[in-house]
C-alpha cells in the first residue's frame, strides 16, 4: 500500500544541513528496497513530503523512527495518509 507523509522539521537549520547526507543515504536504501516512491523537502526547508510503499501504517512509523532525521530531532511532527497514485509524469521526475 502507498502512504503519503507530510513531515514538519524543527527550526535548527544547521542540524538539518549537518544530518541531510545521512538522511538521504537512508532514503537511498529505502529506494533499493522498493519502499520509497518519492521524497523531497519543501523549498522553505520547513519539512518534507515522502511517499512510501509498504504493507501498513505501522511500517511507515517504524521507517520514520529509523530515519537519521528522526534520531537527531529534525523530524518534529508528521501526518501519514493512505494515498492512491492515479497518474504520474516520469518526464518531470529528477
Amino acid at each position: 500500500m502507498t502512504y503519503a507523509v507530510t513531515i514538519e522539521y524543527g527550526p535548527d537549520k544547521a542540524k538539518i544541513d549537518e544530518n541531510r547526507p545521512a538522511h538521504r543515504e537512508y532514503l537511498r536504501g529505502l529506494i533499493a528496497a522498493n519502499k520509497l516512491a518519492i521524497a523531497g523537502p519543501f523549498t522553505d526547508n520547513s519539512g518534507g513530503f515522502i511517499v512510501y510503499n509498504v504493507d501498513d501504517e505501522s511500517e511507515v512509523e517504524c521507517i520514520i523512527k529509523a530515519d537519521p532525521f528522526y534520531a537527531c530531532g529534525v523530524f518534529q511532527t508528521w501526518v501519514i495518509r493512505p494515498w492512491k497514485i492515479v497518474m504520474s509524469n516520469p518526464q518531470l521526475m529528477p
